[in-house]
């Protein structure tokens, strides 16, 4: 099978990566499913990257449907260390305005409806979200956003939503007032899915409006939304080619690549065969096949 160094997964209206070179798309099967789309493969700046549009080419599945065990577990079988999430998002503070980035390092998960573990079904793992991004590839992408231009806020608490409708006027009040930065519907639970693999795990969330919070602008609507992505896809585009080109090729000054080691608590002997087969891109390293 095809690899790749790095993934990036597009959100609303990021459905194709342009700039990459020797491209083709390929369809990856997981044991848990099939993935939003077909995955782009190509090269950056002679680096392999995979590209996978979270929602599918033209916007084909809301937040809740995506299949998001799916999706990263392809990156998985591909290779893929490093996971650049971009998504779009709402502002809940003054301070971050449209068009913004925001590199968050905290979230609170408010998602019901969703898989959001690789371990259940008799086998059990419990991995630290303390800190649930790679704080040096987050560092990495702040310095980069600033040099080409962005601009962009390091830290930061999404507040991650169900959906797919947008906030009332109420819960938007109660949100900003937690001292809660932004407001999504899908990057929480990918980053838990990502620390369960290992990757380092960056969110690159682009600002597209005020929560309706904001009593001098409008309500959100999707034209509104629409607009700012349009400009958000673009910066998008230039903040990854500028950031694949500055990622080192080895993983040495973070915890990310050993975060599953003292977190399997499951005896071994009692893991399935089938179990073991379907995990072992994950646990492998860390556990022998069964008899």
């Amino acid at each position: 099978m095809e690899q790749a160094e790095i993934g990036i997964i597009g959100g609303s209206g990021f459905y194709q990566m342009k700039n990459i070179e020797n491209s083709c798309y390929i369809e990856v099967e997981t044991p848990f499913g099939r993935p939003s789309e077909k995955i782009l493969l190509g090269t950056i700046k002679g680096k392999q990257v995979a590209f996978l549009s979270r929602h599918g080419i033209g916007h084909r599945l809301n937040p809740s449907e995506v299949n998001y065990r799916a999706n990263l577990f392809a990156l998985k079988k591909l290779g893929v260390e490093r996971l650049l999430s971009v998504s779009a998002v709402g502002s809940l503070q003054e301070e971050l305005k449209p068009m913004d980035l925001v590199i968050w390092d905290q979230f609170v998960d408010n998602t019901f409806k969703r898989e959001k573990t690789y371990f259940n079904r008799g086998f059990a793992a419990h991995v630290s979200m303390a800190e649930p991004t790679c704080p040096d590839l987050s560092g990495l992408a702040f310095e980069t956003a600033k040099k080409i231009g962005i601009t962009v806020h390091k830290g930061g608490t999404l507040f991650n939503m169900e959906g797919p409708q947008f906030s009332s006027r109420g819960e938007s009040f109660i949100y900003r007032k937690l001292g809660l930065s932004i407001i999504g519907m899908t990057q929480a639970v990918e980053a838990k899915l990502a620390r369960e693999l290992e990757f380092c795990f960056v969110p690159l969330s682009f600002v597209t409006d005020y929560d309706c919070w904001h009593e001098e602008a409008d309500a959100v609507t999707v034209d509104m939304v629409i607009g700012y992505l349009d400009k958000n896809v673009e910066n998008a585009g230039k903040l990854i080619a500028a950031l694949v080109e500055t990622i080192a090729e080895e993983r040495t000054t973070c915890n990310c690549a050993e975060s599953l080691k003292h977190s399997i608590i499951t005896n071994p002997d009692l893991i399935a065969d089938e179990t073991y087969k379907k995990l072992e891109p994950i646990i492998g390293k860390y556990i022998t096949g069964t008899a």
